[in-house]
């Protein structure tokens, strides 16, 4: 039996999958790393710590599945994307990575805002702190003295890529979110590098998200205990990966995935549709396509809230087992689910969250049907700007996250949406998506959509049922009000308490 490994670098952990060309899960094994605070609002990690779970990782799968030491095909790589790593002439870390959730950057963001004139027609998106390019501004502009030894910088899992093949480049997924690829051109942009004063230098090469970077490190091999040469893969960036590993490929299949925060993702075939930085316009992983996608800040995060406050001591199953008796609407309480701002449509860091429309008649059953709804109408925010702008017409949405194990919020989604929504047989997240791309550079398959035939199974559909949808589309024509309404007053509470 034949196998390939996908590696998720997390920011929390990096996963790794060991899969057959069934598509089956045969092992599987992961590692934690500490993330470092050093100050507010700052958020870094030690890439050493990458390198030493992959190893912890893969030395555990190939201790226990031997024959993956004789029979290992492929290993590719998702991971989490913006995180800058910045390597000296000599490929050695200069700094512990920025992360993706670093907030320290809103000084170089308005820079970058003020000095790129075709920001969002280049990059398509806005300059967020998020995104790689601010990160390197900020060493420039605070480190100059490690900015002036910086060879190369990378991404996470290509930085992972790097150890295990001695190779360095970056793929179009991961490269796409550094706010310095032209997107719909593939290349990097020399009209970003000179507006920031960025030396093009720097750049890695682009590559494929299956092309082979290499092959394992003999050394590496060796200490693994590998028999056979084993190539490496590209790999993608987290979100591709998760559309890959969750069969999102083709455009008329939408993914809402709620996690701590949410996301609602489609697949698209160009690179020119228009939607003015509103929405995160990125290269795929699969080859010459793209994806849209839209985040809410606080999706899961406002149910744990939520449950914590309200609920401590009781599991998620009976904080909702009362939600299927409430009817859609929740009686007339609307929940926006603003707790820690929000990013689309409105990228506002200072609105905050409430419930409207509270009654004396209305129960604990109510307000957490109300979470549970206000999260979803936040996601369909996303859906329309991509019906709107692009046309979509969507046949089936996947769930995956927290959203996909309860199924009367299952059903909420499919009558909010009103689209039929269905779940994944075995959700592995970017780990598959990954193995998927090391399946298709290995030469298993021809394309991602005929490796996703084999390797992606769904569960049944739930159906929208037509009067909950009538229904939810006037409760979300009212969601929408939620925002301006309570902007002014919400930006004042949260510069009144700063």
């Amino acid at each position: 039996m034949s196998y390939v490994l996908g590696l998720d670098l997390g920011t929390s952990g990096l996963k790794g999958i060991l899969v057959n060309k069934e598509g089956k899960i045969v092992d599987e094994a992961s590692s934690d790393y500490p993330l470092l605070t050093p100050k507010r609002g700052f958020s870094e990690q030690d890439p050493l710590e990458w390198f030493r779970a992959a190893k912890e990782v893969m030395q555990e799968i190939f201790k226990s599945t031997s024959d993956a030491k004789e029979k290992l095909e492929g290993i590719s790589f998702s991971g989490q994307m913006h995180s800058l790593v910045l390597l000296d002439e000599k490929d050695d870390v200069l700094r512990n990575a920025i992360l993706w959730n670093d907030v320290r950057t809103t000084k170089q963001c308005d820079f970058i805002t003020d000095n790129v004139d075709n920001l969002i027609a280049i990059t398509k998106n806005k300059a967020l702190e998020g995104f790689t390019l601010p990160k390197i501004l900020w060493v420039k502009d605070n480190e100059p003295e490690i900015f002036a030894k910086v060879s190369t910088f990378l991404l996470p899992k290509d930085y992972l890529g790097f150890r295990l093949t001695g190779s360095k480049q970056m793929e179009y997924s991961d490269a796409a979110g550094t706010l310095l690829l032209d997107v719909e051109s593939r290349t990097w942009s020399e009209e970003v590098a000179k507006a920031v004063d960025v030396p093009s230098s720097i750049f890695p090469e682009l590559v494929q998200s299956q092309a082979k970077i290499g092959d394992l490190d003999p050394a590496l091999a060796e200490e693994l205990g590998l028999k056979n040469t084993v190539p490496v893969f590209s790999g993608g960036a987290d979100n591709p990966c998760a559309a890959v590993g969750a069969g999102i490929v083709r455009p008329d299949q939408g993914m809402a995935s709620i996690g701590t925060s949410g996301v609602f993702l489609s697949y698209e075939e160009t690179g020119d549709k228009n939607y003015n930085g509103h929405l995160h316009y990125f290269n795929h992983v699969v080859p010459n396509a793209f994806y849209t996608m839209g985040v809410t800040l606080a999706a899961g995060s406002s149910l744990n809230w939520f449950k914590k406050t309200f609920a401590p001591n009781e599991s998620f199953e009976e904080l909702l087992k009362g939600v299927k008796d409430i009817k859609p609407g929740s009686d007339g309480l609307l929940f926006a689910p603003y707790i820690s701002g929000e990013r689309t449509p409105y990228t506002d860091s200072n609105i905050r969250g409430t419930f409207l429309g509270m009654d004396i008649a209305h129960t604990r059953d109510h307000f957490a049907r109300a979470v549970l709804e206000g999260i979803t109408f936040s996601l369909r925010d996303s859906f329309e700007l991509m019906k709107k702008h692009s046309n979509k017409d969507f046949k089936q949405i996947v769930s995956v996250g927290g959203g996909a194990k309860n199924p009367d919020w299952l059903q909420m989604q499919a009558d909010i949406f009103g689209t039929p929504v269905v779940t994944l047989e075995t959700e592995q997240g970017p780990a598959m998506g990954s193995a998927m791309i090391a399946a298709v550079g290995a030469g298993w398959f021809d394309s991602f959509e005929a490796c996703s035939e084999v390797f992606v199974n769904y569960k049944s559909e739930v159906q929208p049922d037509p009067e909950a949808v009538s229904h939810y589309n006037k409760v979300y024509a009212n969601y929408k009000e939620v925002y301006p309404t309570i902007k002014d007053l919400s930006h004042k509470l949260v510069t009144d308490n700063d």
